[in-house]
């Protein structure tokens, strides 16, 4: 179900242990403990990148840059266990370059290999950054502005090359695609049965899944663009104490 909500944060503080809490919904607050961040500076070893000829990520000036010309994943290393929260911010350039096509601010989380269960990367070669390639995997999905920044979309990944599109998940109002050069705080929540994506603090996707999935990888996706990413933090949820 979709509903277009502002997301509130109901208590952001630092306990010196990165703790912190929110809101998901009007029942339900959470507390996070930091479990994984990076702020590019000196990180490639922590990400796997898969990508097509033509385009290049590296991890220079305390981020993450990627130009793509056909298609790219730059995988976060770590398996990520639910319930968790990740969080980064991103900016898809626009500057006259020969990718500054402003689109596919997308990525995928919780994705796994049902082929090579204990070995995700064993096809990182195979899956070589074509996006068709990643259609057997098992994963949520959102494209931010995909379509030459005329889509929003979120798909589930079933495993089978089967990723049905929900009426209510395929957006097309301007206030959900790519203002270019500015930044893109996105904020995912995985919690129970509770999927969410957020953009600037602005709940675009709410999703109840009654089988959700419950470990997996997190990847940055795009195509044909220029972007940067920065500041990834993820953090591991619980509910709060007194509800």
């Amino acid at each position: 179900m979709h509903y277009l909500l502002l997301f509130i944060v109901i208590l952001i503080y630092s306990d010196g242990l990165g703790q912190q809490q929110w809101a998901i919904n009007d029942t339900l607050a959470v507390k996070g403990q930091l479990i994984y961040e990076d702020d590019f500076t000196d990180s490639s070893d922590r990400w796997v990148v898969e990508q097509m000829p033509g385009g290049t990520a590296e991890f220079s000036d305390g981020q993450l840059e990627v130009e793509d010309a056909r298609g790219c994943t730059v995988w976060f290393r770590e398996k990520l266990h639910a319930p968790i929260l990740v969080e980064y911010d991103a900016v898809v350039i626009d500057a006259g370059g020969p990718h500054d096509r402003v689109s596919d601010l997308n990525c995928f989380w919780l994705a796994t290999d049902s082929s090579y269960p204990h070995d995700f990367f064993a096809r990182s070669s195979q899956r070589h950054g074509k996006f068709n390639h990643y259609d057997s995997l098992r994963l949520y999905y959102v494209g931010l502005g995909g379509h030459h920044n005329t889509k929003t979309r979120f798909r589930r990944y079933r495993g089978d090359r089967n990723k049905p599109l929900l009426p209510e998940n395929d957006l097309s109002e301007a206030r959900y695609l790519i203002t270019p050069n500015a930044v893109n705080h996105i904020r995912i929540v995985v919690y129970d049965n509770i999927v969410q994506y957020y953009r600037n603090d602005e709940l675009v996707f709410d999703f109840f899944d009654p089988a959700p999935y419950g470990e997996g990888y997190f990847g940055i996706r795009t195509v044909d663009n220029h972007m940067t990413v920065d500041n990834f933090k993820v953090y591991h949820l619980d509910a709060l104490d007194d509800q």
